[in-house]
């Protein structure tokens, strides 16, 4: 009888695991079927996350998503962008809500093993800075003594803020906001001293400034900020798609394969741009996609270089140069994994 019931009960949670495991794997079916994917952007970041007055999405991020919307549907415009708050995004992924998270969010150990999610890649590796007025007389983070710091709830900005006051032995008082928006628009107010958020952030949000030139970014980097897309825990063939995006991404960069010369590099001798675009192995199947699903990403968005360059880098208002968002031939962190 004990075995009986033993054996039943097994027999129940085998079937509960099979049960989670296969509603686990329905992302990519899902946004097949609605035809379009949901991405969770920023409220408003210039060069990452920021609608215009059309509606009209344009960021590092925003590229992200339409290079997986161009992957799965060779539609770069198939995907609804949903703009969230820091506080409301990880909830937003988790409920389903959206597909993919492609908002600036570090990626740190609490995050990917509490909240049940995944991060599949860094596309952004930065760090946590400060910004004053140039009247306040302030050339180092470690001036900022007494000083009342604008920061965002719900971010990493927190408890670094703590973590470097504390470790400089000095005080502070924090005025927090849950948007970043509102967080900027009371600095530029002069409602604290100093805004702290991540670096490029920084640069992104004195250009919102009533008088951006009135404005500084301190030198001190406080924090490492590896930032980076999010994915449901469970659902590996989505993982896997978002990862090799990214990844297709910077091997087109390392290999120079460019959105201009993507169909002349069709008919490379190179097995590695073979490889990527689709022309020798199954490598996009092995994914749940089509075979020139890299091709797509490179002919609609670009590699990762030029997506860097329009949104974050000298060809965009922030001008914002590689640093450790180079790649590694080039003396910086990005390395594209590779396909083979």
């Amino acid at each position: 009888m004990k075995k009986a019931i033993a054996s039943i009960a097994f027999g129940l949670m085998a079937a509960g695991l099979i049960t989670t495991g296969a509603s686990a794997q329905a992302t990519l079916a899902s946004v097949k079927q609605k035809g379009y994917l949901t991405c969770g952007a920023n409220t408003g970041l210039a060069g990452f996350g920021l609608p215009d007055a059309q509606g009209n999405w344009t960021g590092l991020d925003i590229d992200f998503c339409r290079a997986i919307a161009a992957a799965i549907f060779d539609d770069p415009t198939k995907v609804r962008f949903i703009p969230l708050a820091a506080k409301d995004r990880f909830t937003a992924l988790q409920s389903g809500e959206v597909d993919v998270l492609s908002r600036n969010s570090t990626v740190t150990m609490s995050r990917d093993t509490q909240l049940g999610l995944d991060f599949p890649a860094v596309n952004y590796y930065d760090g946590q800075g400060f910004m004053v007025r140039k009247k306040l007389g302030v050339s180092s983070a470690k001036e900022l003594n007494g000083a009342s710091i604008c920061t965002q709830q719900g971010t990493t900005t927190e408890l670094n803020l703590a973590d470097y006051f504390r470790a400089n032995n000095m005080k502070y008082e924090v005025v927090a906001f849950a948007t970043s928006d509102e967080t900027f628009k009371a600095y530029d107010a002069g409602r604290c001293d100093a805004f702290t958020t991540d670096a490029s952030g920084l640069y992104a949000e004195r250009l919102r400034a009533s008088n951006p030139d009135d404005h500084i970014v301190l030198p001190e980097i406080i924090s490492k900020e590896p930032l980076g897309p999010a994915v449901r825990h469970g659902d590996n063939q989505w993982a896997d798609i978002v990862r090799w995006t990214f990844n297709a991404m910077l091997n087109a960069e390392e290999l120079g394969v460019t959105k201009a010369n993507v169909d002349q590099m069709k008919s490379s001798d190179n097995p590695e741009i073979k490889r990527l675009l689709g022309t020798e192995g199954k490598f996009g199947e092995a994914i749940g996609l089509t075979n020139d699903w890299a091709y797509r990403i490179i002919k609609h968005i670009g590699n990762y270089g030029e997506s860097f360059e329009r949104n974050v880098g000298e060809g965009s208002k922030l001008k914002i140069k590689r640093g450790q968002n180079a790649l590694w031939t080039k003396g910086g962190l990005q390395y594209g994994l590779p396909i083979r």
